[in-house]
């Protein structure tokens, strides 16, 4: 997906994160959202991360996805922590599997936010199992 505006909710890409640490650029392997993606060049655990800051338009539940490219040479336990309206929400996901999202984007789950600009995603290299972190994009839908 090149175009952002073609996504709904609010799309974060790699560009727009924050990183911590000396991450490569790639589009290599596809799919992936924009241009291409960040990888952590199987270098540097624990000492490498990519923090997404969201403007939320208006306080309420989102839906939190995230998007990287997929196989066998991903991390299957790369940490993904959400700071959210009723604190912090952090899991551990195989980038090795396909996204269900139009093998794209994965949910993460569903989290209360308030508006403005003090939530943030972060993807940490911490801990991972000496394969490539991938870094890509976040959506935050609108939830029920």
């Amino acid at each position: 997906v090149t175009d952002l505006q073609t996504l709904p909710g609010i799309v974060l890409d790699d560009s727009d994160a924050e990183l911590t640490g000396d991450w490569q650029y790639s589009s290599h392997t596809p799919p992936y959202v924009g241009r291409g993606y960040f990888h952590d060049r199987n270098t540097g655990k624990g000492q490498k991360s990519a923090t997404f800051k969201p403007w939320i338009p208006a306080a309420g539940k989102y839906e939190v996805r995230i998007s990287h490219c997929y196989n066998v040479r991903r991390s299957t336990n790369t940490t993904v922590t959400i700071h959210h309206a009723d604190g912090e929400f952090s899991t551990k996901i195989n980038q090795q599997e396909v996204p269900a999202h139009d093998r794209l984007f994965r949910t993460l789950g569903t989290f209360r936010f308030e508006a403005g600009t003090e939530s943030w995603i972060r993807i940490s290299n911490d801990g991972t199992d000496g394969k490539y972190v991938i870094v890509d994009a976040v959506q935050l839908q609108p939830a029920d």
